[in-house]
């Protein structure tokens, strides 16, 4: 944690910081689509995983598509389409 600017009572005594925060960094990832339609034998870990989180983004089905989304919100996912 960080501290900014201790408080301090007549006679010497400290009450603590006036204010804490702490630092947050987060990593975002971003899946650019679109993505490989199918795996092929020569791809890549990283490639393979393009295409799964790709067939993910395309779920037809409510829930499931609400599920990813609160997913990808949890572990700081988006999705963005490749401009041409």
């Amino acid at each position: 944690m960080e501290e900014c600017h201790s408080l301090t009572r007549k006679g010497g005594n400290t009450l603590g910081p006036a204010i804490e925060y702490q630092k947050v960094m987060t990593e975002i990832v971003f899946v650019s689509l679109p993505g490989p339609a199918e795996p092929s034998p020569a791809m890549s870990g990283g490639e393979l995983l393009h295409g799964f989180l790709t067939e993910l983004y395309r779920a037809e089905n409510p829930e499931v598509k609400n599920y990813i989304d609160l997913l990808c919100a949890k572990w700081s996912i988006h999705y963005r389409q490749k401009e041409d």
